[in-house]
């Protein structure tokens, strides 16, 4: 067994992570590629919990342009997380890998509620806990839930998987002179506007001195590389 730098994370992956080529929807295929990411540090020891983003099935700024109310909005979005809960546990347990969906809104008949004593006994039974509908709250974003769950849950990293190698001064996939980051403070990414994870959850990081990593989540071997403790992707912290 390979030495860990975190035995707990929390894991936060965007909807596209399950679009596929296509870029909207759901596709089988590809949940089954994040599984197979999710199975393969499992299998090192590490207790994972899982948020996920819904931009493949929803995005409220959409709704919003056409005048639709924000709570709305963000409640129907908050719906979509759920379906791509589901999906990857679907995956993930076809995988053989033990997985609970709870929700911040509750809807007992597909997923338990979220408690954070049962998300953490889950952990420590090495089930995956993926945590959907965020924090339940409209005007808070799914990257915000992710801290607040990783706080929550006593994680050690908040990993911000991606399909990017982590934080640069621009869009590395529009200017391929687009300087890369391997290490920033908390206040360096809040004056920067880092477009991969809202002022909010970067925030509610450093005032509880937890540690960000970007990172592609599709390099291989990447998400075994940060949790032993590689300098891989985007280190934000003090």
């Amino acid at each position: 067994m390979p030495q860990l730098r975190y035995k707990r994370v929390l894991l936060k992956l965007g909807g596209e992570a399950l679009a596929g080529l296509q870029g909207s929807g759901i596709d089988p295929h590809q949940a089954e590629a994040a599984a197979t990411k999710i199975r393969e540090i499992k299998e090192e020891g590490v207790e994972v919990a899982l948020v996920l983003g819904a931009g493949n099935l929803w995005r409220g700024a959409d709704g919003l342009v056409h005048g639709m109310d924000r709570t709305t909005a963000d409640h129907m979005g908050m719906l979509a997380t759920v379906m791509n809960s589901l999906a990857l546990r679907d995956a993930l347990e076809r995988q053989g890998v033990a997985t609970r969906v709870q929700t911040a809104i509750e809807m007992r008949s597909v997923a338990e509620p979220y408690i954070r004593g049962r998300a953490i006994r889950h952990l420590e039974k090495g089930r995956v806990v993926i945590i959907g509908a965020g924090t339940g709250n409209p005007f808070f974003t799914t990257d915000t839930a992710a801290a607040l769950r990783a706080m929550e849950v006593d994680a050690e990293v908040l990993i911000k998987a991606t399909k990017v190698d982590g934080v640069y001064d621009s869009d590395p996939l529009q200017n391929p002179e687009a300087r890369f980051f391997d290490r920033l403070t908390y206040l360096q990414a809040l004056s920067m506007r880092v477009g991969v994870l809202d002022s909010t959850a970067i925030t509610l990081c450093m005032e509880n001195d937890l540690p960000i990593i970007v990172m592609n989540l599709w390099t291989p071997g990447s998400l075994a590389k940060v949790i032993r403790g590689e300098r891989i992707g985007t280190l934000i912290y003090h």
